[in-house]
Parts: C-alpha cells; sequence; structure tokens
C-alpha cells in the first residue's frame, strides 16, 4: 500500500499534538517521568479490522522526539485480529506518552473507515462494481481519510470542488435543466477534466445520453431500475449508484451491473477500529 507523503500527513498530526499540548505541555507526563527515561510500546488491536493510519501515529511520536523508532509489523492495508500487534515504538517516554492519544485517535478512526470499506468491498467482491467514497469527509482530515478507503480495498471519488465536474440536483435546478448545465460546463472547463451528472429517473437518462458525459450518478435507485440503467447506458459512460447503500444492500445493488457505489458514510460515520498502547519495558 503506497503511503501518503509525509509533508501531507505532518500537518494534522503537528496542529493535533498543539491541540493536546495547550499552553504548558503534558503536565502529568513531564511530572512523573524523568526526562531521560525510555520506554518500549506496542501498538495492539483489540478488534478485527483493516490497519490504516500507522504514519500518524509515528508522526506523533517523531514530531516530539525524532529518535523514536517505529518498528511496523502489520501494515497499512493488513487485515488484523485481536491480540496482533501492529507496530512496536521504542524511544523517548515522555515522547511515548505525550503523543499516544494523538497517534491512537488518528489511527483508530483511519482504521475504522479501512475496515468498513472492506466490509463493503468483500460483500461485492463477486461483481464487477467498486465501492468509492465521497466528499462527506471530517474537515482537515480529507486526504488521510480517503487513503484510509484506500487501504481497505475501496477507490476514490473526487477529491474536492477542483478537480471534476458532479452536476447535481441543485445545479441542474438553477441552470435550467441537464441540458443547459451541461452545455454550459463544457464551455467553462477544460477539456481534461471529466464530467458526471445525478440523474434521479430514466427519462433523466436518456436526456443526459443524448448529450454524452463521461459518468452518470443513478440516485437512491432501486435494484430492478439501476439495471435498466445499466442497460440504457450500454457502456457509453462510466455508472455510479448512491443514496442510502448498507452494508446488506450493497451486493444487491452491485449486482446491477453498475461500475462504482459510492458510500458517504465510509468517512463521515466509520466506528473507529479499537487500537491500544501497551507497555513492554
Amino acid at each position: 500500500m503506497r503511503t501518503l507523503p509525509q509533508i501531507v500527513v505532518e500537518p494534522v498530526v503537528r496542529a493535533a499534538l498543539l491541540e493536546d499540548l495547550g499552553r504548558s505541555g503534558d503536565v502529568t507526563t513531564d511530572a512523573c517521568t524523568p526526562a531521560d527515561a525510555t520506554a518500549r510500546v506496542a501498538l495492539v488491536a483489540r478488534q478485527p479490522g483493516v490497519v490504516a493510519g500507522l504514519d500518524c501515529a509515528r508522526l506523533a511520536w517523531q514530531l516530539l522526539d525524532p529518535h523514536v523508532t517505529v518498528e511496523v509489523q502489520r501494515p497499512d492495508g493488513s487485515r488484523v485480529e485481536p491480540g496482533t500487534t501492529i507496530a512496536v515504538a521504542q524511544g523517548s517516554a515522555r515522547a511515548l506518552l505525550t503523543g499516544e492519544r494523538v497517534g491512537l485517535n488518528l489511527m483508530g478512526h483511519l482504521s475504522g473507515v479501512a475496515t468498513q470499506t472492506a466490509s463493503i468491498a468483500d460483500s461485492i467482491a463477486h461483481t464487477r462494481a467498486v465501492v468509492v467514497d465521497t466528499r462527506k469527509t471530517t474537515p482537515g482530515l480529507r486526504a488521510l481519510e480517503k487513503y484510509a478507503v484506500r487501504c481497505g480495498g475501496g477507490r476514490n471519488h473526487r477529491f474536492g470542488l477542483d478537480d471534476a465536474v458532479l452536476l447535481k440536483d441543485n445545479h441542474l435546478a438553477v441552470a435550467g435543466g441537464i441540458r443547459p448545465a451541461v452545455q454550459a460546463v463544457r464551455r467553462e472547463v477544460g477539456h481534461m477534466v471529466k464530467v458526471e451528472v445525478e440523474v434521479d429517473t430514466l427519462d433523466q437518462l436518456q436526456e443526459l445520453l443524448e448529450l454524452g458525459v463521461d459518468a452518470v450518478l443513478l440516485d437512491n435507485m432501486a435494484p430492478d431500475v439501476l439495471r435498466e440503467a445499466v442497460r440504457m447506458v450500454d457502456g457509453r459512460m462510466l455508472t455510479e449508484a448512491s443514496g442510502g447503500i448498507t452494508p446488506d444492500s450493497a451486493p444487491v445493488i452491485a449486482e446491477s451491473g453498475v461500475d462504482m457505489i459510492s458510500v458517504g458514510w465510509l468517512t463521515h460515520s466509520a466506528p473507529v477500529l479499537d487500537i491500544g498502547l501497551d507497555h513492554l519495558g
């Protein structure tokens, strides 16, 4: 699994440390832990899941003391069971104790995203569809959460408002319909920018097929309607199903033949994966 560049991860971890350290630093650790004390600790899974965010834990310690070492035993993207040692860190006891909560907060959240993504990816593995994320991300954590989706076997939708066009229902309403909206976009954006349009009905889809775009978002359609939509498209554009997709409904939706299913709760509501820090000496 290709990790994120450190320049992307470090500002997030640094901001979290600054928030935690406040105006006086770690008064608890600094008071009871000698400055020259060292320790060895292990990141251990308490639940089954998929690992993501190890660099967050590493940086939470190394930004406090660059001499802390981290030996990774189960890298990002690995599946773990309760009791699995994910990584072992060694160095300044003060750094390890002070950075513990920031590292665990970020790693637990990202591993939770990866774990939920894997549950969907596994359930639709027998189909052609892939699971993708959305822009329903935690402010400031988008790059990390989308990375976690990839760790869980998913793929990324657009990263922001600037890298692709997605004409949704409110855009279409303001622009006066599908045709004027698509025509306006084609006049304004560059030829390298992909265009996707959301439709709610097969009639809207038929109109869109006459215009031609790169992808269609089939919003809140029942499986039988999705199958008909896929038949109508016949490979002329990518098909994305979205809206209210759950682990139970994902296989049926994927079996309609769509190329992608997009799931917003992967990033905005995934439960944290319980990962603990055990003192080894």
